[in-house]
């Protein structure tokens, strides 16, 4: 299965129907796993399991990005997501990578925080040197926790301590450092931190507070880079029009703050195509964007030799693959499977790749059409239904609009009544 290409032409151009037959034979799904992208009636009991007083479902189409190679791999990459354009402005980005190799990745493990705050302490740094101490002990005692992680090469694997100045006086805080392998792993490192809660206070002789995860995940970083073709790009003044849009955002955080949001499109997109924490992500992300003391972009972009564009990205991305949503969620289990993903740190690497074409598709547009020109092409689909346009009316009233340049409802109330009095 895996000899095949992420480079489909006319893919958008099939029926639902065909579409899946073409993913079908491409990843080697099931007809049960068709079934399950098909699904309309969802089954309330798993979701009645998954939260409180569930009342039904809210559906996201799941689009396919083509046309990526993620670490000389080339893949399909599901995206739930409701906002036009973002899977086409990723998978048109991707294409203009694959000559020079598409997208490469590095990463900085699985590594996961877990804070336990102590407060009451009158002697804070000689606390922490206590806890340091005493190390050995505080990591066993969260290890026989989580016996399973322990055994595969995880668990707890350090302690670090901060004292931090807050608004209530000085307070140590705890780092239990956790190698959280395959699981995004907030219950193992939650579990562990309540766990030596109790302990900390013994040996500290300070009151604990909050022992919880922190979803500013800085130690589990993955970095992309990819070559985009000038030429594809459309040549040398749309190039340097991106280096210069990115420069924007990188000085300015009003622009940052959408700048990044457009990385997030595509990230999110993931995130909730696979069932994980998209709002850790979320937050993750924008929270790393701030580290260096200034809200900036997640992304670099320069220019090579031969004038192509090499953008990198680098954010925590906290995902798992086992436990949680993911793991029993049945479109998530598809979604893994068109995606070949046997690794969290697989899925991270597809994550951040998608992210950072995205915001190259969103620079281009921005440097050379403006953003709206492409992305009205196909809101004006959603207008146009929203307007009461059915089949083949869809398209005859969005390219009408189009060709206008008047995407509204008003225009598409107007154009649909034309089109049915002809």
């Amino acid at each position: 299965m895996e000899n095949f290409t992420s480079r489909i032409k006319g893919f958008h151009n099939l029926s639902f129907e065909e579409k899946l037959q073409k993913i079908k034979e491409l990843r080697g799904l099931s007809e049960e796993d068709i079934e399950t992208l098909k699904a309309t009636n969802p089954p309330y009991e798993l979701f009645d399991r998954m939260i409180e007083n569930n009342i039904g479902i809210m559906q996201i189409p799941i689009g396919l990005a083509t046309n990526f190679i993620v670490d000389g791999k080339e893949v399909l990459i599901p995206m739930a997501v409701e906002e036009s354009s973002v899977v086409a402005a990723a998978s048109n980005l991707a294409r203009m990578t694959r000559e020079h190799g598409g997208f490469m990745t590095s990463n900085t493990g699985s590594i996961m925080i877990g804070q336990i705050q102590v407060l009451d302490l009158d002697t804070p740094y000689f606390a922490a040197q206590k806890i340091h101490m005493e190390k050995e002990k505080i990591l066993k005692l969260a290890n026989d926790q989580d016996p399973i992680l322990v055994k595969f090469g995880g668990g707890a694997v350090d302690i670090e301590t901060r004292i931090i100045d807050s608004a209530v006086g000085d307070m140590l805080i705890v780092h239990l450092v956790v190698n959280a392998l395959d699981a995004m792993g907030a219950n193992a490192v939650n579990t562990m931190a309540e766990a030596v809660a109790p302990l900390i206070e013994e040996i500290t002789g300070g009151k604990v507070r909050l022992r919880i995860l922190s979803n500013l995940a800085d130690k589990r970083v993955v970095r992309a880079s990819a070559v985009f073709d000038k030429e594809l790009l459309g040549g040398d003044d749309v190039v340097w029009g991106m280096i210069e849009a990115w420069a924007f955002a990188e000085a300015d955080p009003y622009r940052a703050a959408t700048h990044n949001k457009g990385i997030m499109n595509a990230i999110s997109a993931i995130t909730v195509a696979t069932a994980n924490d998209w709002r850790a992500i979320e937050a993750g992300a924008h929270s790393y964007a701030a580290r260096h003391g200034y809200y900036g972009s997640l992304t670099k972009y320069e220019i090579d030799d031969d004038g192509n564009l090499v953008g990198t990205i680098e954010l925590p991305l906290a995902l798992g693959i086992i436990g949680g949503a993911s793991r029993i969620h049945p479109t998530a289990q598809v979604n893994l499977k068109i995606m070949g993903i046997e690794k969290a740190q697989e899925l991270a690497a597809i994550v951040a790749s998608v992210g950072l074409a995205q915001n190259a598709a969103a620079l281009r547009a921005l440097a050379s059409e403006g953003i709206q020109k492409g992305h009205m092409k196909l809101h004006a689909r959603n207008v146009a239904a929203q307007a009461g346009a059915k089949g083949d009316e869809v398209d005859k009233v969005a390219a009408r609009m189009i060709e206008e340049g008047k995407v509204r409802m008003d225009r598409a109330i107007e154009v649909l009544e034309e089109i049915r009095k002809s």
